[in-house]
């Protein structure tokens, strides 16, 4: 949930009693120590902090000057001007984010596309921080159990955002919550947190059921009042129905599901043949910003699961209220059903 989160929202969801996170993907350092400074004043110190581990992307010019060509159009349409030099952008985690964590020491650190260089990484589990990735199918989730984490997110197909894949071929990873969350639990030995189309108390006493010691929600929180989405994202995911939430690369070069809009739509040909992310990212950043503060989504990347339609418009402490609500009324309910036959 890089740039959808803040601290507000990190915080409101801890002092409600879960552990509230931070998406710092797209963060400098110095960003870094700002965000954990404010969460770390608000709350008991109870937090996450998330982080992007992507390779470094190859530049290649034919590409690069194709996609500044496909958006030209775009950006004249929105009054932006020359489509800017193709350059890569948001760097992996790396010596100076880790710098910055050690200072903060956040009680969980968690890592998307994998887990960073061993020498990144051990003195996080030096320092006794929690360490937590993301897995989407079992070859993944043991890769990253023999490196040492804590704990391991079974990202399920559904779920919002970028596609946390690391391994090849990526279409290995193209497996549901139901299906992946068993799997992953039975392939490995430490703490399994279920995530992908868990919108409400059901969808999280089904996580339970299947063997995940916890949840992560995204796609719900992002229609809190505490998250950075503009009005119109929102607006979005309240109108939305199941089936508008598709996996694009037409924004930043990797695989995220997002809802539908017309920048996905005129893309479509085009995907296979972008810029590496997040080259791409920094190309379309423009488009993303000058669309929302137009008040309309054609060029906004709104990143949702398919579980968007259930989305509420409630701030992040009623939410959590409710579906904690939920899920004990679902595990009563199934523990008090009659047996059939």
């Amino acid at each position: 949930m890089a740039s959808a989160t803040t601290p507000q929202l990190a915080a409101a969801v801890s002092n409600a009693g879960a552990l509230g996170s931070l998406g710092l993907a797209f963060h400098s350092a110095s960003a870094v120590r700002a965000d954990c400074r404010t969460v770390r004043a608000a709350t008991n110190g109870s937090y996450n902090i998330n982080f992007f581990v992507h390779r470094e992307p190859k530049q290649d010019p034919v590409r690069d000057e194709s996609m500044r060509a496909a958006l030209a159009p775009f950006y004249q349409e929105l009054g932006l001007g020359e489509v800017p030099l193709a350059q890569a952008s948001a760097p992996p985690f790396n010596a100076e984010h880790l710098e910055a964590v050690l200072e903060m020491a956040p009680a969980v650190v968690s890592f998307h596309f994998g887990l960073p260089s061993e020498s990144l990484f051990r003195p996080l589990r030096d320092r006794g921080i929690f360490t937590v990735s993301s897995a989407t199918n079992v070859a993944e989730a043991q890769a990253l159990e023999s490196r040492g984490v804590d704990a391991i997110i079974a990202q399920g197909f559904e779920a919002g955002g970028h596609r946390g894949t690391f391994d090849a071929p990526y279409a290995a990873g193209e497996i549901g919550t139901l299906a992946l969350v068993p799997q992953v639990v039975d392939a490995v030995s430490i703490p399994v947190i279920a995530a992908g189309g868990i919108a409400d108390g059901r969808g999280i006493a089904a996580a339970l059921a299947l063997g995940a010691e916890g949840v992560q929600l995204g796609t719900a929180f992002l229609t809190c009042p505490e998250s950075a989405v503009a009005p119109v994202y929102r607006d979005a995911l309240s109108r939305s129905a199941a089936g508008d939430a598709q996996i694009t690369r037409a924004f930043s070069g990797r695989p995220a599901r997002g809802l539908e809009n017309r920048f996905t739509r005129e893309m479509r040909g085009l995907e296979d043949s972008v810029p590496d992310f997040p080259i791409l990212n920094a190309l379309t950043g423009p488009l993303r910003k000058a669309s929302g503060q137009a008040g309309n989504t054609d060029f906004m990347s709104l990143w949702a699961g398919q579980s968007a339609p259930l989305s509420r418009n409630l701030p992040a402490e009623e939410l959590l209220e409710e579906l904690v609500k939920e899920t004990e009324q679902t595990l009563r309910r199934l523990i008090s059903a009659e047996p059939r036959g």
